[in-house]
């Protein structure tokens, strides 16, 4: 990933590495409602919601809104976004990005959930 497409330096007021090893970065995602990310990517994630939210997540033209609730684990596919947080709560999260390439398994919050 190129660092002007890593979330910790397109948004660094947002998302703080909490670990990192050879195989996976921990992300800690935390915003207020309002606040909006540059666009950014992930590879495959698994995404551990530590707060309820409500959030408009686009890429380019396409937007799709997502309502998740405290305490989901969720698989993330690779993807590029910016997101919105369009609720009236803040949000928390971790993300858990794997370093190794992905079996070729397409989806995310923009496409398939597994």
């Amino acid at each position: 990933m190129t660092s002007s497409h890593d979330p910790t330096v397109t948004d660094p007021e947002l998302y703080s590495v909490v670990f990192e090893n050879d195989r996976v970065r921990v992300l800690e995602y935390r915003d207020l409602p309002g606040d909006r990310t540059h666009p950014h990517r992930h590879p495959d994630t698994v995404m551990v919601t530590l707060s309820a939210f409500r959030r408009r997540v686009s890429d380019g033209d396409r937007a799709v809104d997502v309502e998740m609730p405290a305490g989901v684990v969720r698989w993330v596919g690779a993807q590029e976004h910016s997101g919105h947080n369009v609720g009236d709560s803040p949000t928390h999260g971790i993300f858990v990005e794997l370093k190794e390439p992905g079996a070729g398994v397409a989806g995310g919050v923009l496409g398939p959930q597994s």
